[in-house]
């Protein structure tokens, strides 16, 4: 029995008329349009049964006076109407990167290179960013009330846009599943534009800008997303790695209120490779350390007549965006030591992510939340000075954990052996350097695979969640099942580990249940998926194989974690 019946109906509609002849996109020779209080939407219509609305305006401009500062909605659109017809902008992008040897040589690995590069930013990059995109199957009625996909992208904060993420195969498959789904994703500041810390930030009430532009799109989704079909009651949440991670600060904001209008915003989030990630607040001293070094790349080091925060309000938008650049990278030596990233603030996070978890202060609806196998790997490939353990505690002394003792550090190495078989998965390493694994593991489960068990286990029982791992590319020189190696089979890829694993998420934004899927030729990869609280259990996803695991691994170093989380912390 199908969860959404009107849908399945629809949906024998809709693939009907995506049978008929519609125009690419790239063409834009066929338009569609949509109505809504701010004027008139015009989208395209694709050659792949989805039609298109990318790149609508949901916020005033966050320039001028209002940069730095939260967002503020849209009323109307100039001339009562906006084109929607291309990709949209992207907001401005960090570009440092350290292109090491290391790097390179697993850069020109089969499929590596394709994923890190997953769509790439196309143009457009622009500080008046704030905008959403809506794809839906075409024909789509207005009283459709399809379920919502809502797309957080990731990036570390520092990277990526809506632009980038597209429904061409995730809108075709869900009408084939008859399950069809409106997608949705939103642009959020990034960098010091959106995630800038400080206590004159904190003062402004100007911290976590991209988690209120985030929220924003979700507002905007509940005020307008019925005119294009869809429903505001049926909205899931979908991040991937930084993206992820907003997920579950949108269900930890202001202490668990998702709420707009009296309504909820969502009603289920899909967390891939990210959750909680302990932080310091947002004026606490690397926070600080960062908003020091802008100003002073800006020119803002000792302004005359105003404060630093007013003066790079000031300054040109090329001045402020080589200022945010001038920090380190995510894909760097600093690696996952965010320069930028969500923190507490008192208000709009009220505490540290993982305290919010542990004391039930977030929106508990159901959930999807996995990880790579080998999560760490892709940000240690750039410390191969680190050939020593006392290297390595040095490191992540001074990178991450600069309110840890050192004799703290030391306690967390030492959970780990010096050749662990964990990362496993990762084939050969024989050209890595020395602390290579034992840094990949740490990175990958301080970061990715314990915050997710530590958030299963704060998780009402009444309330379902499934967990996953992902091993389907195991083996990959170095790399393993590598962060974002799940991106190909979720957006692009049409074998039959990518049409499971693409319907299994279908049926949760459908009905709350993944395994709520149509008997097909590829859905007998999946086999049954029971909740994480039966068990304590993870769905493997191997290349050609699924099977439950016990959520178990490093135990030893997890307990040590969780024990320590006041000193662990970014």
């Amino acid at each position: 029995m199908r969860c959404n019946i009107r849908a399945l109906t629809l949906a024998a509609t809709l693939i009907g008329l995506g049978a008929a002849t519609p125009v690419s996109t790239s063409n834009a020779t066929a338009t569609t349009s949509v109505l809504l209080p701010e004027g008139t939407v015009i989208g395209s219509v694709g050659n792949d049964g989805v039609e298109y609305f990318r790149g609508i305006p949901f916020a005033q401009s966050p320039t001028g006076s209002l940069r730095l500062k939260p967002p503020v909605r849209l009323e109307s659109f100039d001339n009562g109407s906006v084109q929607a017809t291309g990709v949209g902008p992207a907001c401005p992008q960090m570009s440092a990167i350290d292109i090491n040897p290391l790097f390179l040589s697993v850069l020109v690995l089969p499929d590596v290179e394709q994923t890190l590069s997953f769509g790439s930013i196309t143009g457009d990059e622009t500080e008046d960013c704030l905008t959403i995109s809506v794809m839906r199957p075409q024909g789509t009625p207005t009283d459709a009330k399809l379920p919502v996909l809502f797309w957080i992208y990731g990036g570390g904060f520092e990277t990526g846009s809506s632009q980038q993420y597209d429904g061409s195969v995730l809108i075709p498959e869900s009408v084939t599943q008859g399950k069809p789904i409106i997608f949705v994703t939103v642009n959020y500041r990034l960098g010091a534009f959106g995630f800038l810390g400080g206590s004159e930030v904190l003062a402004d009430g100007a911290a976590n800008l991209g988690l209120l532009d985030q929220r924003m799109g979700l507002e905007w989704v509940a005020d307008n997303i019925a005119a294009f079909g869809g429903d505001p009651d049926a909205v899931t949440i979908w991040g991937q790695s930084a993206g992820a991670i907003s997920v579950f600060d949108q269900l930890a904001l202001f202490d668990g209120n998702n709420t707009h209008k009296d309504r909820p915003l969502f009603r289920g989030a899909i967390m891939d490779s990210g959750s909680i990630t302990p932080t310091e607040p947002v004026d606490g001293v690397f926070a600080q350390e960062i908003f020091e070094t802008v100003a002073e790349a800006a020119g803002c080091a000792s302004p005359a007549n105003s404060t630093k925060l007013e003066c790079l309000r000031g300054v040109d938008y090329d001045t402020f965006q080589a200022a945010s650049n001038s920090v380190p990278a995510y894909l760097g030596y600093n690696s996952l030591a965010f320069s930028y990233a969500p923190r507490p603030d008192g208000r709009i996070l009220t505490a540290s992510p993982e305290e919010l978890a542990q004391e039930g202060k977030y929106a508990a609806v159901p959930m999807v939340i996995g990880n790579q196998q080998n999560e760490g790997t892709i940000f240690s490939l750039f410390q191969s000075n680190i050939t020593t353990e006392a290297d390595l505690v040095s490191y992540l002394n001074d990178i991450f954990f600069h309110n840890a003792t050192r004799e703290e550090v030391e306690g967390l190495v030492a959970t780990y052996p010096e050749n662990p078989d964990s990362p496993a998965g990762i084939g050969f390493s024989n050209f890595t350097y020395p602390e290579f694994k034992r840094l990949a593991a740490i990175l990958g489960d301080w970061e990715f695979t314990f915050p997710a068990r530590l958030l299963l286990e704060t998780f009402p029982a009444s309330v379902p969640a499934w967990s996953y791992e992902a091993t389907y590319a195991s083996g990959t020189p170095v790399l393993g099942t590598y962060h974002s190696t799940d991106l190909p089979y979720i957006y692009y890829k049409t074998d039959d580990v990518s049409k499971s694993i693409q319907d299994s998420y279908i049926a949760f934004v459908d009905c709350l249940n993944p395994n709520d899927y149509a008997p097909s030729n590829h859905s007998g990869y999946l086999t049954f998926w029971p909740t994480w609280q039966e068990n304590k259990q993870l769905l493997e996803l191997g290349a050609n194989y699924t099977r439950l695991i016990d959520d178990d691994a490093r135990a030893a170093s997890y307990e040590y974690i969780r024990a320590h989380l006041d000193t662990l912390r970014l």
